[in-house]
């Protein structure tokens, strides 16, 4: 049994019909629930609780401080690749976007590494494209050693791979993976990802599956947000975070919600997705599931990011570079997307301080891992 024995009991118009009817007695319902169901979400990210902003911008912000206090966790990503054998219309890394491919180095690694530690990191996550000949799980293995004895918490985003590969990373120091479906509606799938490993949707689909089989500590789940309706891939995000706490108990996870931000030959959102609605979005989650940690990352403005703090945010981004060598080896080189928010760490711990909050760069020592 994995997801896709129950996603494939779902119709991805039948699901959009249902939150679209949702009515403004079904919001108040769900707002009153001591339990709630994926029907309430339903209701809480449905145009009917557009109404009802306020109320649950607060109770998301209550149940936050309840479980997280008022902490914010700190990470940067830390590009290795811009090599990818994919075809993906919203990514700057496309193996059809025709700009030069750069994998970095050992030693351009730890370069980066000394930027990004005098920065105050101490939780960084590794990004690559997708290109199983260059960057594998031996590249992995490699960079993950590496670095190890520089950083508390090394996560990873990179191409699926096999829970034995997941395994072999796990045991030398890997702590987290994220693995965005990008979208869950299958039949445009292929349209967005028309060439590579990339296409198989139920492959990557039974990804989140595999780690919990491999016994990762915490994964990360998003879509991208403008590739389709916004609440129809929000539900089924949902629906694969409950599935997976349910099966992989012992797993912690995140969600993250990236909005299409413009690229090297960029693709236009389908749907727009507005300020206030991924407000709704973030509070529908927080009220949905407590334990749940969210991410912020640099792609949203500076003003989202401040009102968001408050709002049910548990980690943020800060002075990211989303380039191979961004920090300290090719500043100048391509992007994977335009970041909105420029603002170095120290402004962003600045800010998150005004705002009431401790932001946190070490989330936990090596010596406690078994």
């Amino acid at each position: 049994m994995s997801f896709k024995d129950q996603f494939e009991n779902y119709h991805w118009d039948e699901v959009k019909a249902s939150i679209y009817s949702k009515t403004e007695n079904d919001v108040r319902k769900a707002l009153l629930a001591q339990k709630r169901t994926l029907e309430d979400f339903k209701a809480l990210i449905s145009p009917a609780a557009a109404h009802f902003l306020e109320p649950m911008a607060q109770l998301s912000r209550k149940l936050t401080q309840k479980r997280f206090g008022k902490t914010m966790q700190m990470y940067i990503p830390l590009y290795l690749s811009n090599e990818c054998t994919n075809i993906c219309t919203y990514c700057g890394f496309s193996l059809d976007n025709k700009v030069r491919r750069k994998t970095l180095s050992r030693e351009e690694i730890l370069r980066e590494v000394e930027v990004i530690k005098a920065l105050g990191y101490d939780h960084v996550l590794l990004v690559t494209g997708e290109a199983n000949q260059t960057v594998h799980t031996a590249y992995f293995k490699e960079v993950i050693q590496l670095i190890r004895p520089y950083f508390s918490q090394i996560s990873m985003e990179v191409q699926p791979l096999e829970i034995v590969e997941y395994e072999e990373l796990i045991a030398l120091g890997l702590y987290s993976v994220l693995i965005y479906q990008e979208t869950y509606y299958k039949e445009d799938y292929k349209k967005h990802h028309p060439k590579g490993k990339k296409s198989n949707f139920n492959y990557r689909l039974e990804t989140p599956d595999r780690l919990g089989l491999a016994g990762i500590h915490k994964m990360g789940l998003g879509v991208l947000i403008g590739l389709e309706d916004w609440r129809t891939d929000s539900f089924f995000t949902a629906a694969h975070l409950q599935y997976l706490e349910r099966t992989y108990w012992q797993t912690r996870y995140s969600l993250s919600f990236p909005r299409l931000r413009p690229f090297s030959g960029g693709l236009e959102p389908k749907v727009e997705m507005t300020d206030r609605e991924l407000v709704q979005l973030i509070s529908a989650y927080r009220i949905m599931n407590e334990e749940v940690e969210i991410s912020l990352s640099t792609r949203e403005s500076e003003q989202f990011r401040d009102h968001c703090i408050q709002l049910g945010v548990t980690s943020i981004s800060a002075g990211s570079k989303t380039n191979p060598g961004g920090y300290a080896v090719e500043p100048e080189s391509l992007e994977q997307f335009e970041i909105s928010d420029e603002r170095s760490p120290a402004q962003i711990a600045a800010m998150i301080r005004a705002s009431g909050y401790e932001p946190v760069w070490k989330d936990w020592d090596q010596v406690f891992v078994q």
